[in-house]
């Protein structure tokens, strides 16, 4: 893994773009709406937002995007800069009429009781497990993701899957490999526990690595 763990180093420090996606081993233990990254005191939370920092100091002088399937809204609160961040499944941190009523989406403690002021029904957070989901909530993240992509095609690209399973896997998995393969400039590095294989016309370019995710990359700005 100190051959893996130096490859991707080097690949980083000569990277033009660097894709991130986020996945489910960076979920907060507790992602209810009282919770957020950066008031946790329990060891295993503590170790997330390290691991978050350790990712930050590593692309922080590159051109990135983040995408992230976690629902918590933890990457909110950290140095990574919200315009460059997507959150396809939503977050719980924002409101949405749970009858989907309106389009319209709330920040956290702006619509008082908590209740919708068209319909008065209850607000209920603005993700996939919404009953209507609102997914105007991350679109216009979403296009901003695609035009910075369209820039990525022919240039030193490296993506890095972090903790990425299955649930989704038309947000990341997928469209990930499908970068990788079509520019051959590429380096991709998918970390997880179990989930890290990578399929075979991917090449060398592309390395699959068993590991908790969290843990690898604190290990590797260690390293750095």
């Amino acid at each position: 893994m100190d051959q893996q763990k130096k490859e991707m180093l080097e690949a980083l420090s000569g990277a033009e773009k660097v894709l991130i996606g986020i996945g489910g081993e960076w979920k907060l233990k507790d992602d209810g709406r009282d919770v957020r990254l950066r008031c946790l005191a329990d060891e295993a939370q503590r170790e997330l937002k390290a691991a978050y920092e350790a990712l930050w100091d590593l692309v922080r002088d590159k051109d990135y995007y983040v995408v992230t399937t976690v629902t918590d809204g933890a990457v909110y609160d950290t140095d990574f800069d919200s315009k460059r961040v997507v959150a396809p499944c939503g977050n719980i941190h924002w409101r949405q009429c749970s009858k989907a009523c309106t389009k319209d989406i709330w920040e956290e403690g702006e619509v008082p009781e908590d209740t919708c002021p068209h319909c008065r029904a209850p607000l209920t957070g603005n993700t996939v497990e919404a009953e209507n989901y609102i997914e105007e909530g991350y679109l216009p993240r979403w296009e901003a993701y695609k035009k910075w992509q369209t820039g990525t095609l022919n240039r030193k690209l490296v993506i890095l899957e972090l903790g990425e399973g299955f649930k989704t896997p038309t947000v990341m998995r997928w469209p990930f490999e499908k970068i990788a393969f079509f520019n051959r400039k590429s380096a991709f590095y998918r970390v997880n526990r179990q989930f890290y294989q990578m399929p075979r016309e991917m090449g060398e370019r592309a390395g699959g690595i068993q590991a908790d995710s969290v843990s690898f990359i604190r290990g590797l700005a260690e390293r750095n």
